[in-house]
């Protein structure tokens, strides 16, 4: 199977190279497998067209679920270094501050977090710089051409390609559009600095159903204040148009309440979109060749899910399936289907895709019955709002906020029907 792509990679001698995986794309799925490979000693080769990671956004933020997740893959020590730690939650309903907590939540930028883990790579899992000219896969062996006549043979080939299409259609798979332009993820800097900001984490929920927007939460990467905004509209609405041009403008509007504790919104970069639609694979069991993180599906990152399917996906590999793999011969597509059928892979994918879809009907949809949901959910946040006034009524008012034992369902990033209050993470 070829791949039609442009051939910019200079010409070079070629070369063969025999390894037990081949993982194309250096993305984070591609890369933290390599990482959790050469951790046990297995000979890897990570292959994708740029040394550097191109510039790319996506949501910022993260929650300690999936720090854990990193620690189990021994990896904690690398992130962490990477991203910026917070545990000051403050949580916006109605205008006012409805919460505060304190949990772990870690920021970074997307570019910056994939080259930090290359440059972790140890020596013997070089990153290759290519471009795949023609894939093979079989139940025995995977062959690899890339432009330059180089040659990868491996027992198992990982597609790690994100949203990229070539390499999927060469092999043969299909994706399928679920829910086309699901959600919009919208970045920018804050011009005011972390010292004037004071908190460490934000997140205003949106009031009316007629705004389409999940929430904003602005926080610290770095030496930068950074917002997050997640909306259910697409790139090509007049609204989103409207907000690139003059964002401070529509947030003072918006969010007039909070725009004291951002600087009045003072906007210091330009925005950056993204635009996500849900979508899952057809035809990917095949020998010889997974597919895992985006490359396998996409869901939406308000609710925080996307890093927690990668990092799961790279888990079930890496400690349960491959080395059961590799210690029998042959790779036949009913040995692979072991991942996909793996309870804990379901388990997560099926999370982060429920939670997508609940997270948008829930705040967008006009039906009785999501109305009724809304109701109960406001009631109970209204009420959990009166009985920590009442509770709290002549305390200091630094005390802590939060009510417990009031039990509804909401449109946080869990975005399922869960008990007592909101769980912050993007």
């Amino acid at each position: 199977m070829s791949i039609a792509e442009d051939r910019e990679t200079p010409a070079v001698p070629a070369v063969r190279t025999e390894v037990e995986v081949a993982i194309v794309g250096a993305g984070l799925a591609g890369t933290v497998l390599a990482l959790s490979l050469a951790r046990a000693g297995r000979k890897v080769a990570l292959v994708d067209p740029h040394r550097i990671h191109h510039d790319e956004f996506r949501a910022e933020k993260t929650r300690a679920e999936q720090m854990g997740l990193f620690e189990k893959l021994g990896l904690g020590p690398v992130f962490r270094s990477l991203v910026t730690p917070m545990t000051d939650l403050h949580v916006f309903r109605f205008g006012q501050l409805f919460e505060r907590k304190q949990a772990w939540e870690y920021a970074f930028s997307y570019t910056p977090l994939v080259n930090g883990l290359r440059a972790a790579l140890p020596p013997q899992v070089p990153l290759t710089v290519g471009k795949i000219a023609e894939v093979s896969t079989g139940p025995d062996r995977q062959r690899l051409v890339l432009t330059d006549g180089s040659v990868i043979e491996a027992r198992l080939l990982v597609v790690a390609t994100g949203y990229s299409e070539a390499v999927r259609r060469a092999i043969g798979v299909e994706r399928i559009e679920e829910s086309k332009a699901h959600s919009l993820t919208m970045g920018f800097d804050l011009a005011i600095s972390p010292q004037e900001f004071g908190l460490q984490s934000l997140t205003f929920y949106g009031r009316q159903i007629a705004d389409r927007i999940a929430f904003l939460t602005i926080f610290r990467i770095g030496e930068r204040m950074r917002a997050n905004m997640f909306v259910y509209r697409t790139v090509a609405d007049p609204w989103v148009r409207a907000f690139r041009e003059n964002p401070q403008k529509m947030l003072l509007e918006l969010m007039p309440e909070i725009a004291a504790r951002c600087g009045n919104f003072a906007v210091a970069s330009e925005v950056e979109v993204r635009q996500v639609s849900l979508t899952t694979t057809r035809g990917h069991r095949r020998d010889g060749v997974v597919f895992i993180g985006d490359a396998f599906a996409t869901t939406c990152p308000a609710q925080g899910d996307g890093i927690h399917r990668v990092l799961t996906d790279v888990d079930c590999l890496s400690s349960t399936h491959i080395p059961a793999w590799l210690e029998t011969p042959g790779m036949a597509a009913d040995k692979i289907g072991a991942f996909y059928d793996d309870p804990v892979k379901i388990a997560a994918d099926e999370r982060a895709m429920r939670a997508s879809i609940y997270a948008r009907r829930i705040t967008t949809e006009t039906g009785l019955e999501w109305r009724l949901r809304r109701l109960r959910n406001n009631t109970a946040r209204h009420l959990m709002i009166f009985a920590r006034r009442f509770r709290e009524a002549g305390k200091p008012s630094d005390a802590r906020l939060g009510v417990t034992g009031v039990a509804f369902d909401h449109s946080d990033e869990a975005g399922q029907e869960l008990p007592a209050g909101p769980r912050l993470g993007t």
